[in-house]
């Protein structure tokens, strides 16, 4: 009882913390300076980023390193189209190309496991990237696009939406009888198939999900750049952040991969601009020290001091 009781004032507590910072965020554009919502829409792409790396990723521990393809469709879906049609319209359609393009590669991928599927999915990011350039190279016959620009302020409320409908979709994936099959995958996959679970289907479809909320964060973001090339929209960075997030945050809980990609953002524009020459061997460094001395991550050490502050209740009671 004393265990279910916990649990309960911690979903509370986290749910009425959400409403809060939702709330909040909707009117800090009314009063904050620019620069402030240019940077907190960056925590947004990242945290639709690692929630929808998360959505698949973390319950069937298939560790996926083909976020850039993903991210990268979205912006050039943008660079293409962005002229033409509404930003709603083409964020939902860079949504729906890169879902697709999830579903082929999941045809061609998720029946590896492990270290395959690892070293797969991010060859399969490079070959997106370098065959993007040799399209534009040799077949455009010029490397890169102009894309149209929209207000910093309509990509902020763009990404709080997508960000929002992200974490709906992951919070209801968990919660549902999808997300108990998608955990018994994870944990032991012969078995769930003999329990007449379609594991090849549901892991095709949950990579699809996921692959949609990364696409369309590309091609919001790609409305904050005013030129774009392969090398940039298909960044490797893309593919490795989400991942280091979710396990700075705690790859097991869903505010764990918010909180790890709050942090690390904030964390990595610090040290961009305060130490430049140093920037990636610091936030290696700093990366390196959670993971050995912290491998729950945040989370894991929020709880610990959770339980030590109810442990310390109980006993002055």
């Amino acid at each position: 009882m004393h265990s279910f009781r916990v649990t309960s004032n911690k979903k509370a507590l986290f749910l009425a913390l959400l409403i809060v910072i939702l709330i909040f965020a909707a009117t800090m554009p009314l009063y904050i300076q620019p620069y402030i919502i240019i940077s907190l829409t960056s925590i947004f792409m990242y945290i639709v980023l690692t929630v929808s790396w998360a959505i698949f990723s973390a319950p069937t521990r298939y560790i996926s390193l083909a976020s850039a393809s993903f991210f990268g469709t979205g912006i050039y879906v943008w660079a293409i189209l962005g002229s033409a049609l509404p930003l709603p319209i083409v964020v939902g359609i860079g949504g729906l190309v890169s879902s697709l393009l999830a579903l082929l590669t999941g045809l061609l991928t998720l029946r590896l496991r492990g270290l395959y599927f690892i070293i797969f999915t991010f060859g399969f990011s490079e070959f997106v990237r370098h065959s993007s350039q040799w399209w534009e190279i040799n077949i455009s016959g010029t490397e890169g696009r102009w894309v149209v620009g929209v207000d910093h302020t309509i990509i902020y409320y763009a990404m709080l939406i997508l960000a929002f409908l992200t974490l709906i979709t992951a919070y209801a994936i968990r919660r549902s009888r999808f997300g108990l099959a998608l955990q018994s995958i994870g944990q032991f996959e012969e078995a769930a198939a003999h329990a007449g679970i379609n594991v090849t289907a549901m892991k095709i479809m949950t990579f699809a999900i996921s692959a949609f909320f990364m696409g369309a964060a590309g091609a919001i973001m790609a409305t904050r750049w005013s030129y774009i090339d392969p090398s940039i929209a298909f960044s490797p960075l893309i593919s490795f952040m989400p991942v280091l997030m979710a396990i700075f945050g705690g790859i097991g809980q869903l505010y764990g991969h918010i909180l790890g990609a709050g942090v690390l953002t904030i964390l990595a524009e610090v040290l961009l601009t305060e130490f430049p020459y140093y920037y990636m061997l610091l936030f290696g460094l700093i990366l390196l020290a959670v993971i050995l001395f912290l491998p729950h991550g945040l989370v894991g050490l929020m709880e610990k001091w959770w339980k030590g502050g109810l442990a310390g209740k109980h006993a002055n009671t």
